[in-house]
């Protein structure tokens, strides 16, 4: 069985979208600490691992942005995508 590619930048505004049931155009650049959370979350279900996030990690994470950022140095080094 394959592994799930690492998120790019429209997959992770697609999975922030789904806390509150939003369209993608409504999320914002700027992630709230709920919104991480949820984000951390559909990303540890999609890909079946914990993530080991330091506090500069979640702090990059604060935006859209960041977080594609983080999660592709964490996953692509994880042998994900």
């Amino acid at each position: 069985m394959s592994q799930p590619a690492v998120p790019d930048r429209a997959e992770v505004i697609a999975m922030l979208a789904t806390f509150g049931d939003r369209d993608a155009a409504d999320v914002a650049e700027r992630i709230g600490s709920l919104e991480l959370t949820w984000l951390i979350t559909k990303v540890e279900e999609r890909f079946d691992i914990t993530l080991d996030l330091s506090d500069e990690d979640l702090h990059q994470m604060s935006t859209v942005t960041g977080a594609v950022s983080v999660l592709h140095e964490l996953l692509a080094g994880a042998g994900h995508g």
